[in-house]
């Protein structure tokens, strides 16, 4: 009999869930099973994951599917009513054995999804190993208590809650005794970390932490960042410990301030560009990715362009873009939307952008050498978040010192052990 699989969407904090999911899986005896752990971000996220499950019905007409994650939490009723899925878990459900446990009844109940208004803390879940990853990632922190009108996250993740720092160094240091040379630490806003632990610890503390009690680790990276809650912890981290890796990912989502505060972000388009100049004061190396949204309802044709203008402004290398899609439930489903090939153009204007400044970065790196995190199939990351291409055969999990002797569309091309 099959054993349990997990097929993960979205973002990293999924990828770490999933291997909680099918630990407690398998500890609550669920065999032949596939399942779903659900983004639901844009509706093209929960497109793809319907999809997928009915694909799998069709191949494996005998598993056992279950439907969790974000999608799950914020419409379970939708993977309810699919004849292809067998049980719907929320996303406090889904970290726990005695619900799969449950679902193996022959009178399971089909739907367990619970409010998460209520839940106030974050317990560490112990993993020893991340299926097909040489990256190991950490969850810090869970939730978000801000309310970006464009977003659907906190009703499916709940309120902010933060994982005690000893219990992120407990379970990096588990990684690390498994063979793990890198950790990225995730959750939805990690920049808010430690606001509701005793003493208030923020990232930039947990990062010196980390660093100080595990010398064994030798690489240390961010997810995505909320830049108007960078403290001076955290810019004195990137300042003095070279193991924290140079790159960071943004939450930019407008360059434009009157979108910005229609978006109820909390911060101007000024303050994004003054936190890039520092950091690369302090880090002269490093490097950007950020999220942005094309065609958020009213921008305007003045607005986008202000975008465009920021983007190049700082320098992003790694430019990630969501068309906007409106979530029902948020207050930007109710504002004036533009039409779907408005959004489509400037999506692909700014893809076009994105990709011309990480062609430009990608040069520059031609003749340098990196030292690149070999992954599976040959391929691999540098410090900076490149993708790497082997020109020949590298063990996966290894840190390798790799001359970069060209570039293609989206990839480094490097020589091992140069």
């Amino acid at each position: 009999m099959r054993a349990v699989e997990v097929v993960s969407f979205g973002c990293r904090l999924n990828t770490y869930e999933s291997e909680v999911i099918r630990s407690r899986a398998q500890e609550a005896g669920l065999a032949d099973a596939v399942i779903f752990n659900t983004c639901a971000v844009t509706a093209e996220a929960m497109r793809q994951a319907r999809q997928a499950i009915r694909r799998l019905r069709q191949e494996r007409p005998g598993a056992r599917v279950i439907v969790t994650g974000c999608g799950a939490q914020i419409d379970p009723a939708m993977f309810a009513g699919m004849p292809e899925v067998d049980g719907v878990l929320g996303n406090s459900e889904k970290l726990s054995s005695s619900h799969y446990r449950e679902l193996v009844s022959a009178d399971a109940q089909r739907v367990r999804v619970n409010s998460l208004a209520e839940i106030n803390a974050s317990a560490p879940h112990t993993v020893t190993g991340f299926l097909g990853h040489a990256r190991a990632f950490v969850q810090i922190q869970n939730g978000c208590d801000h309310r970006c009108t464009f977003c659907i996250i906190p009703h499916a993740r709940g309120p902010s809650r933060s994982v005690p720092m000893q219990g992120v160094v407990a379970q990096i240091r588990t990684l690390i005794e498994h063979g793990y040379r890198e950790a990225v630490l995730t959750g939805v806003d990690i920049t808010s970390y430690g606001a509701d632990l005793p003493g208030t610890p923020g990232l930039g503390l947990l990062l010196r932490k980390i660093l100080k009690e595990l010398p064994e680790l030798d690489r240390l990276r961010l997810s995505s960042i909320d830049s108007v809650e960078v403290d001076a912890d955290l810019f004195r981290a990137f300042a003095e410990e070279p193991r924290l890796m140079p790159h960071v990912h943004l939450s930019l989502q407008s360059g434009d301030d009157m979108i910005l505060k229609r978006m109820k972000r909390r911060h101007r388009a000024a303050d994004a560009l003054s936190i890039c100049d520092r950091l690369r004061r302090l880090r002269p190396d490093i490097v950007f990715g950020a999220d942005v949204i094309a065609g958020f309802p009213t921008e305007t044709e003045e607005m986008f362009q202000n975008t465009l203008r920021h983007v190049a402004e700082a320098d992003v290398t790694f430019l990630h873009v969501f068309p906007f899609s409106a979530r029902p439930g948020t207050p930007a489903a109710r504002m004036p939307q533009l039409p779907k090939p408005v959004i489509a153009n400037r999506a692909l204007a700014l893809r076009r952008q994105g990709m011309r400044q990480l062609q430009q970065f990608l040069m520059r790196e031609v003749g340098r050498t990196r030292r690149v995190l070999a992954e599976r199939g040959n391929r691999g990351h540098t410090e900076h978040f490149a993708s790497v291409r082997f020109s020949g055969n590298v063990q996966a999990g290894l840190l390798v010192d790799s001359l970069i002797s060209a570039a293609d569309t989206h990839h480094l091309i490097a020589q091992a052990g140069t």
